[in-house]
């Protein structure tokens, strides 16, 4: 009751619409009610639990996390939890409100491998808030087990792309702080690729140098690779946030290679200045842009030699623009930047997927470990939809696809369900313009 004075009160009403017209249709009523009984839009989750036991990512997952809750008052095992919350982040649910919804929802039910009631959001959320260090580091070991054992054979070469982006933050989180070069409030994650798989993605304070801790994770890494592969050779990509030259001179003694970016100062284009000179006076003369490369050697006060840089020498009509690059590869300089560094760029991609497909931003648990938690659960589903593309999207018109797209496509497909004491039945929209895909999908994804 709403009071207005102390003599009398108006009644609220609380009123959920149950009916929903639309215009007519060919003179006939348009009438919407979510009243269809066990529909899903979730019919394409069955390809995530295939993708899952393929790997068996969920399985190695739950074992990796400790589990402190008293068994017998518990009606949901681990690996349900773990399936639950990484399926309904693959199926684009960023949030564990939705799962008071989506625990009912039969599909997802059958993908986790359960015939009653998911957990509830709070169950979720307490189990996520009992994360810690310990839980960080194995779930990590996980990705990069799942990346080694994405190969057949030994690779001749791998190339790790070394990142950071920002993460805003909107509350008081620990380990929060306003980053200057982001204008706002945030955590700075590294994140570790090679190609389009994730092998690292570590949750870090924005009050830090943004080269913080990846030189130990570079070697954590180059130890682990060769411990499996023995003559694999190791590339370090970057831009100039990582060009430190103390993680240089390791990966020369470690026989790792590189190829970072070197921030532009004064004794730089300097040196280079005969470069430069010579691309404005062949843009001035031509009226066309002018890119050319050149060697030279360079060392900082700080560091302890010069090493190989490679200057692109840049002119165009709105004048100089230099970039360089120090590397210990002995390649020609114009491959070295066109052919490889420039290909660094396709990790932002990556990074755009984790943020803006997979929710990895959602980190707004108040402790700092949960939000890493939060971080990795995020990586792990892109892990099963990059497993999908990998696996079954080769040769086909999603090969290259976004894991949005994959979810869309795939993923997001209306099915009514039937469920009885024999068999449970997807009945999906015969309008579903992907069936062959879905077939072909289906038919890599079967355990060989």
């Amino acid at each position: 009751l709403l009071t207005l004075n102390s003599n009398w009160t108006l009644p609220v009403t609380e009123c959920t619409q149950e009916s929903f017209d639309f215009p007519a249709c060919k003179r006939r009523r348009v009438e919407a009610r979510f009243a269809g009984g066990d529909i899903t839009s979730d019919g394409g989750v069955v390809l995530l639990q295939q993708a899952d036991r393929r790997l068996g990512l969920s399985q190695a997952v739950a074992h990796a996390i400790t589990d402190s809750r008293r068994r017998a008052s518990c009606l949901h095992d681990l690996p349900s939890l773990v399936r639950q919350r990484l399926y309904g982040l693959a199926l684009g649910y960023e949030d564990l409100n939705d799962h008071q919804a989506l625990r009912h929802d039969l599909a997802v039910q059958t993908a986790v491998g359960c015939d009653t009631e998911l957990a509830s959001a709070s169950t979720l959320c307490r189990w996520e808030n009992q994360a810690d260090r310990a839980t960080a580091w194995r779930l990590h070991e996980v990705l990069v087990e799942q990346f080694i054992g994405a190969f057949q054979r030994a690779p001749k070469r791998l190339i790790l792309d070394f990142d950071a982006t920002d993460d805003a933050v909107h509350g008081q989180q620990v380990g929060r702080f306003f980053h200057g070069y982001y204008d706002h409030y945030c955590f700075l994650p590294l994140y570790v690729f090679c190609g389009k798989q994730l092998l690292v993605s570590y949750l870090r304070p924005s009050k830090i140098d943004g080269a913080k801790h990846a030189w130990a994770i570079l070697a954590l890494l180059v130890k682990r690779l060769r411990q499996t592969w023995p003559k694999v050779r190791i590339l370090l990509r970057a831009d100039s946030g990582f060009c430190r030259w103390k993680m240089l001179r390791w990966c020369e003694r470690n026989d790792v290679d590189y190829l970072v970016g070197i921030a532009r100062n004064d004794r730089l284009n300097a040196q280079a200045q005969p470069f430069l000179d010579a691309a404005e006076r062949a843009f001035k003369s031509t009226g066309r842009k002018q890119r050319r490369f050149h060697v030279t050697y360079y060392a900082a006060h700080s560091w302890d030699r010069r090493r190989r840089i490679i200057v692109k020498a840049e002119h165009t009509a709105q004048g100089s623009n230099p970039r360089y690059l120090v590397t210990n590869l002995k390649a020609e300089a114009q491959y070295l930047y066109d052919r490889l560094y420039c290909a660094r760029g396709e990790m932002e991609n990556r990074i755009k997927e984790q943020q803006l497909d997979l929710f990895a931003d959602r980190t707004s648990c108040h402790a700092w470990w949960p939000n890493q938690f939060r971080l990795l659960l995020s990586s792990l589903a892109y892990t099963l939809l990059e497993a999908i593309r990998r696996l079954a999207l080769e040769g086909t018109e999603l090969a290259n696809a976004y894991v949005g797209t994959i979810r869309l496509k795939l993923l997001k497909i209306g099915a009514v369900i039937t469920r009885n004491t024999r068999r449970i039945r997807f009945l999906m929209s015969s309008a579903y313009p992907y069936q062959a895909l879905f077939a072909q999908v289906t038919a890599r994804l079967h355990p060989t």
